[in-house]
């Protein structure tokens, strides 16, 4: 089959499609035991820099779904680790960063990334496009807020305390810091495209902590620079609790706002507008609980996506450890025959 007509890309375009598309966010691992026996005694960032492992962690949900994209195994820590920053990947914690940076002497420490400071994503990039034929493969980066976050925070953070006494108190520092992030994700994202990637997703996981008017004034500038350095690929856009950003996520360039499970999909798609296709949104929770409330809901997600111009089913958010891989067997063939 020729990689454009598959259904996923041509939702993303909002082109007539034979079956909603369906994958998942963190369909790479986590609830695969697969990946677990691949992974056992191999630290998080060293599987995101070995090729090998990239490409298998990648394949093994596309072979046991049978979803109609894969999205590449990695971690939005990737590229700065890669420019240098003294970060690692805590187990039960998340990235945590040895030197967070507050002032502009820790901004002007951020380089730019290079082609050879990631030649495993090229290289694990090009085996996985020969590998999955017809089936898409989607490249992926951490959106400048949310890299922020943890840069400046130290790691994980309920509040972003830190991080919003910086963007309000100091905000000639904050779009320091911001503009010197997008040029790394940019150059990120274009080297995935570059290695044969058919569509990027940009995480925006913590955005939802900023009002609309913060976000268009601190962040809106930012991300649209990142989306408008990517023209030949579909563009994901997607945010944690950003039920009151979605309208202006759509404003920052992307041709697909991926929706959590808070706004149900009839109710996102008034408040983006025209011109975009929606990608969700079943709550990842729901999956944990017996199969007829998951068909239940599942059909209620497709039916409120009919109000989209283009829809890729999936979760409002990433797989949940504890699931069942066979509930997200049966949910993509669900999805496949409504």
């Amino acid at each position: 089959m020729n990689l454009a007509d598959s259904a996923f890309l041509r939702a993303c375009r909002r082109q007539p499609v034979p079956h909603t598309p369906v994958w998942y966010m963190r369909q790479a691992g986590r609830a695969l035991p697969e990946y677990h026996k691949v992974r056992a005694g191999v630290p998080m960032l060293t599987a995101c820099a070995t090729p090998d492992l990239i490409v298998e962690i990648t394949m093994q949900p596309v072979r046991r779904y049978g979803v109609d994209a894969a999205i590449f195994f990695s971690d939005i820590v990737v590229p700065l680790k890669a420019i240098g920053v003294d970060l690692d990947i805590k187990p039960g914690v998340g990235p945590v960063v040895a030197d967070p940076i507050r002032d502009a002497k820790g901004i002007d420490a951020l380089r730019p990334l290079e082609p050879g400071d990631v030649p495993y994503v090229t290289e694990a990039i090009r085996a996985l496009t020969g590998e999955l034929g017809g089936t898409p493969l989607i490249g992926f980066a951490g959106a400048p807020f949310t890299l922020g976050s943890y840069l400046i925070e130290g790691g994980p953070s309920k509040n972003h305390d830190r991080t919003k006494a910086m963007m309000y108190g100091e905000p000639k520092l904050w779009h320091q810091l911001m503009e010197r992030l997008s040029g790394i994700v940019a150059e990120h994202l274009r080297l995935q495209v570059e290695a044969g990637a058919s569509a990027v997703q940009l995480f925006d996981s913590w955005v939802g902590a900023v009002a609309p008017e913060d976000y268009r004034e601190f962040i809106l500038p930012h991300t649209r620079r990142i989306f408008d350095g990517i023209a030949d690929v579909p563009r994901i856009h997607f945010g944690v609790g950003t039920g009151e950003l979605l309208g202006v996520l759509g404003e920052a360039g992307a041709d697909v706002v991926g929706v959590d499970w808070r706004v149900p999909l009839d109710e996102a798609a008034r408040r983006v507008g025209p011109g975009k296709a929606l990608q969700g949104n079943l709550d990842p929770a729901i999956l944990l609980a017996p199969w007829e409330v998951v068909e239940r809901k599942a059909l209620d997600v497709l039916r409120r996506g009919k109000a989209a111009e283009g829809h890729v089913f999936n979760l409002g958010h990433g797989v949940l450890p504890s699931t069942d891989p066979d509930q997200l067997k049966r949910l993509t063939e669900l999805v496949h025959e409504f």
